[in-house]
């Protein structure tokens, strides 16, 4: 077939055509054993090629829904283009997901065939196959632990490429016949959303909405074949389908899978890449293992880095921004460039980005305007699994710490009079998979998107999100409670890794804290405090008082914003576990199930309202290995000190 004669408006057509005009450039890359290995496009091609035949020599049919499963895999990501290449639709599962989690996903979506990456996954889909009928087989790629399983239905990676050659040279026309068949309307994947308030959606997207909303980012942001990205985020996230498949496809760069997830950051300061994407939560923990390097480090550096962050934070976005700039900073910034900006990035990975976004949840604007001060291109952008990511862009020389940007191209968005966001565009999802209602309910006939956040346009044209719009909410005195915004401002502190805030329809505010294990942990072994767990750390009197002074310096920024002055946070307690996916109470994207979270804990939530000084709670949790255990204890409820703008003007005076 050639590329050329038809149009390039699903993966398998662009796949054909990157293996004409680039075939020796690379396409992909993993690291195995400490080493690099790279495949290119021409290879790829091939490889695809044996796999889509094998599908269909074993029975795979157009419409067939196939589970892939596991961590960012090179053929894993070919089993996505091989099963678009035949007509099946791939559906990605979080790697780390419950075996229940995972029987709703593969039952619901009506799974045949599932691609997973080894032996744990195996185990996983065996355990489950009684309750999903549907599942007739299942392939792996890792063979190790493997060679005692002899059940029928299982097949490895090899053994399916070896059918599908043979099924290629009896059928010479299929492979070429089956990609010029497909069009951009058929539907690409099918994306399961997080689940934050009930079960997940199979959200199902077409070749055009991936395909379209990847080709105009890439336009606008200028993305090259010579991109270079580290694909290490869940490929069930459409997050990871954008930018680790998508663009990669529109702009023919090259993707780099990591060893494991343990050698992340490892293999990202080996790669260097160009192209950068991570969530708030992974700024927020690369932020933290910085402060405490520097708690650790001599009291030279200490004072070098203080010093020259403070420059930084004085002129250093502006320096990015490109805007004036006295000599004299310039010179202190280029120096603080040599000494500590330039070798942090080169310890991070971070020299050579041109450019970084975060998304899926706010960022802290102070964690914002950090990476930006040392002269990173981080970007924000909004966007969900249903607009296929982009809805919102900040573009260059107008990055703002507190809004998310501009529509993206060929994206509208509208405010409604309640405060909802809404949008449509060249994402829109076709529909939830087996759910008119909910389908009704989000998308209009017209093709407008109910987002269910709340926000407004500011004097710029930049989008500006407060919080969900369900959780958006007052307290009883009628002052606005925005608890995402509280709870980010917390956040900032290393010391915290998670908030819940609550307030709404209640006579003041109150949160929920999680410590950071790293951190205060950390933080323990310099002071010589010896702990056993978690639960133990978080107990600490001194680290009560060390929250208890992040709580109150919040307070006082929240006093000088006159829309939130009367959420300062009266009480708060610090909880005895961390909260946990796999005990229900975030998602698998590391979303708060607030709700979920307000209705296990009620006997918390009551202490903070009526007065207590501790609270009992009883807990049960999950560990590693799948076992149910119940955690114990007795939690001590604090006040925090508020503040009103006539007592901070009489201090600072």
């Amino acid at each position: 077939m050639n590329a050329n004669a038809t149009t390039l408006d699903t993966f398998p057509k662009l796949l054909l055509e990157h293996a004409r005009v680039r075939g020796d450039r690379p396409s992909i890359r993993e690291k195995q054993f400490g080493i690099w290995q790279a495949w290119t496009w021409a290879e790829v091609a091939e490889e695809i090629k044996a796999l889509a035949c094998g599908f269909a020599a074993m029975g795979l049919k157009r419409g067939d829904k196939i589970a892939i499963v596991g961590d960012n895999r090179p053929r894993l990501y070919w089993t996505m283009t091989a099963a678009q290449a035949i007509g099946a639709v791939p559906v990605p599962v979080y790697q780390d997901s419950v075996a229940e989690e995972m029987s709703y996903v593969i039952e619901h979506a009506e799974v045949r065939f599932a691609m997973v990456e080894d032996q744990e996954q195996v185990d996983k889909l065996i355990e489950i196959r009684e309750n999903c009928p549907r599942l007739e087989r299942i392939i792996y790629d890792d063979k190790r632990g493997l060679r005692d399983y002899t059940q029928d239905f299982l097949s490895s990676f090899e053994e399916v490429q070896e059918q599908g050659r043979a099924y290629a040279a009896a059928h010479p026309d299929f492979y070429d016949g089956e990609i010029a068949g497909s069009a951009g309307s058929d539907t690409a994947i099918m994306l399961y959303t997080s689940g934050t308030t009930g079960r997940p959606k199979g959200v199902v997207l077409s070749f055009d909405n991936v395909l379209q909303t990847a080709k105009n980012s890439a336009e606008l942001e200028g993305l090259t074949a010579d991109e270079e990205v580290l694909a290490y985020l869940p490929m069930a996230w459409v997050g990871d389908n954008i930018f680790s498949f998508g663009q990669s496809y529109a702009a023919g760069f090259c993707v780099s899978c990591p060893e494991s997830g343990d050698t992340v950051m490892h293999d990202l300061r080996e790669l260097g890449p160009s192209y950068f994407f991570a969530p708030p939560r992974i700024f927020e923990n690369i932020l933290t293992s910085v402060l405490i390097r520097m708690e650790d480090a001599s009291s030279l550096k200490r004072k070098m880095f203080h010093y020259f962050m403070a420059v930084a934070k004085r002129c250093g976005i502006a320096i990015l921004n490109g805007e004036q700039v006295s000599f004299g900073d310039r010179l202190l910034y280029a120096l603080g460039n040599v000494l500590i900006y330039g070798p942090l990035k080169n310890v991070l990975g971070f020299s050579r980005i041109r450019l970084a976004y975060t998304a899926g949840e706010a960022i802290g604007p102070d964690i914002f305007d950090f990476y930006r001060a040392l002269g990173i291109n981080l970007k924000q952008l909004y966007g969900s699994t249903e607009a296929s990511v982009f809805i919102t862009i900040q573009p260059d020389g107008e990055i703002k710490a507190d809004t998310v940007g501009k529509p993206a191209p060929g994206v509208e968005i509208k405010i409604e009079d309640s405060g909802e966001v809404m949008f449509r565009g060249p994402g829109v999802f076709v529909e939830y998979y087996k759910n008119a209602e909910a389908t009704a309910e989000t998308k209009t006939p017209d093709g407008w998107v109910h987002t269910g956040d709340a926000g407004f346009f500011n004097d710029d044209g930049h989008l500006k999100i407060i919080d969900r719009a369900k959780d958006v909410g007052r307290l009883n005195s009628g002052d606005l409670f925005a608890p995402k915004y509280i709870e980010n401002k917390l956040k900032f502190f290393p010391d915290i890794k998670e908030v819940v805030a609550y307030g709404h329809e209640r006579d003041f505010c109150t949160a929920f804290i999680n410590i950071d294990l790293t951190a205060v942990g950390n933080w323990a072994e310099r002071n010589n405090i010896a702990y056993g767990s978690y639960q133990e750390l978080a107990a600490n009197p001194e680290v009560s008082k060390t929250i208890t002074a992040h709580v109150e310096q919040v307070n006082r920024d929240l006093s000088e914003d006159p829309n939130l002055s009367g959420a300062q946070i009266r009480r708060f307690l610090i909880l005895h576990k961390e909260l946990d996916a796999d005990d229900g109470e975030l998602t698998r994207t590391q979303k708060v199930r607030r709700s979920f979270i307000a209705e296990r804990y009620k006997p918390l939530v009551d202490a903070l309202y009526d007065g207590s000084k501790t609270a009992r709670i009883e807990t049960e949790v999950t560990f590693e290995d799948g076992r149910k255990g119940v955690i114990k204890a007795n939690l001590q409820v604090f006040d925090a000190q508020t503040f009103d703008a006539p007592e901070l003007l009489k201090q600072a005076s």
